[in-house]
């Protein structure tokens, strides 16, 4: 059914006709009005049975659905930055017990300083925790992409983050299509566990392993991924047999075919990306996008073949390796090893920055002309950057870096300098 709604609503909609029988809610921006609509659907009776369980932080909330799932149930959460940073160990176990845990990240940056709108910064620092990602491009992505997630994470008994951008998707409204309960109960089977705490059959899960076991277990959870290399194309293919539309899959290319220069990103930004490249095709120029949805596991193969017949490819992402440069840079580089192809990486983005389409139109063209350095920070204001070095040469006790910055842009008269 097309309706106009939050996108929140939409993944909450979603949500409730996988049929969860456990959601474990903590309230965190810009992912807490997907809980609550879970909330106010199972107070209602709408969602039913299921138990919806307020708990007392981030922590305990991963901890209840790993409990929960360990248990038999089909188990759901959502959190953002530091909230997902707060659950980790628990992020971690869940992986290491191998539980088909689905959990929504609204993605927002990481403090300090205190930011709370979007950029990747908080799933990707859980790029190696063994959960798999993927990203929603539109809010009708991310309906569809839990749905697919659902399913893949019980095939495999592995859990999974649906990666949607903060504010930019979970709090705008536009027209989705939520499926009907008869479609998704044709595509998505009842949670039937490999494994399941049964006091009929008392066993202990996550007891301690020693080196003669935990290089197997880990390699086992590294080939589960490699197997939804595999059935996350095949997903989609069913997926759109069952709902008639393309959606998921692991990566998705525009106006590539004859493209010398490809943009690679990930999320909402791709949207801007594509009417920047329409406007350069206008022009005449010869250039791609490669979208990436699967960002664990990595798709190598498919992200070569996509790029390979280009002669250069610019990564524009909302991450930043500090001290090194691109995260899912790194990535895409791998992938095209040995090719000869050039490539550069764009920081944009953070913190919620606006990347307007007139920079990346300048970037583009920098990137066709190869005049990019192999490291760009898109929009960076330099002025307020050195006048900061500089302070911090001249004067030892140079203060805060934050308020400083604010002080300099004319946003804060709190910052004092020594």
């Amino acid at each position: 059914m097309l309706k106009q709604t939050e996108g929140s609503k939409a993944v909450a909609e979603a949500i409730a006709l996988c049929r969860p029988e456990v959601i474990c809610a903590y309230p965190i921006s810009p992912q807490t009005h997907i809980v609550e609509a879970l909330g106010e659907m199972v107070k209602a009776g709408e969602l039913a049975p299921c138990e919806f369980i307020n708990v007392e932080s981030e922590f305990a909330a991963m901890s209840v659905a790993i409990g929960s799932s360990a248990a038999g149930a089909r188990s759901y959460t959502a959190t953002a930055s530091q909230g997902l940073l707060f659950m980790v160990e628990a992020v971690y176990n869940a992986a290491g017990l191998g539980l088909p845990i689905v959990m929504t990240v609204a993605n927002r940056a990481i403090g300090a300083p205190i930011n709370i709108w979007n950029d990747h910064s908080d799933s990707l620092s859980q790029r190696d925790s063994g959960w798999m990602q993927l990203f929603a491009e539109t809010n009708q992505e991310a309906v569809d992409l839990h749905i697919q997630a659902f399913r893949l994470a019980e095939e495999l008994s592995m859990p999974i983050m649906v990666c949607m951008d903060g504010f930019i998707l979970t709090h705008a409204f536009e027209r989705v299509d939520i499926p009907a309960q008869e479609q998704v109960d044709a595509y998505l089977p009842p949670f039937d566990p490999r494994q399941v705490l049964d006091p009929a059959e008392p066993v202990s899960i996550g007891a301690m392993v020693g080196p003669e076991a935990f290089m197997e277990v880990k390699y086992l959870a590294h080939a589960k991924q490699m197997q939804a290399l595999e059935r996350i194309p095949q997903l989609a293919d069913e997926f759109k047999k069952i709902f008639g539309r393309d959606s998921g899959g692991l990566v998705r290319t525009y106006r590539a075919d004859d493209a010398e220069t490809m943009i690679v990103a990930m999320g909402s930004v791709l949207g801007t990306i594509k009417d920047v490249v329409d406007e350069m095709r206008a022009e005449g120029h010869k250039i791609g996008v490669l979208g990436i949805i699967s960002f664990r596991p990595f798709p190598l193969e498919q992200v070569r073949a996509a790029l390979i017949k280009s002669k250069r490819f610019i990564v524009l992402e909302k991450s930043l390796a500090v001290g090194m440069g691109g995260i899912v840079a790194t990535n895409v580089r791998m992938a095209v090893t040995g090719s000869g192809l050039r490539g550069f990486t764009a920081i944009a983005g953070l913190g919620g920055r606006a990347i307007p389409k007139s920079s990346l139109h300048k970037l583009f063209r920098q990137a066709e002309q190869e005049k990019l350095e192999p490291v760009t920070f898109v929009d960076l204001d330099w002025d307020v950057v050195n006048k900061q070095l500089e302070r911090e040469k001249q004067n030892r006790r140079s203060g805060p870096i934050a308020e400083n910055i604010l002080f300099d842009k004319g946003m804060s008269s709190s910052a004092k300098f020594g």
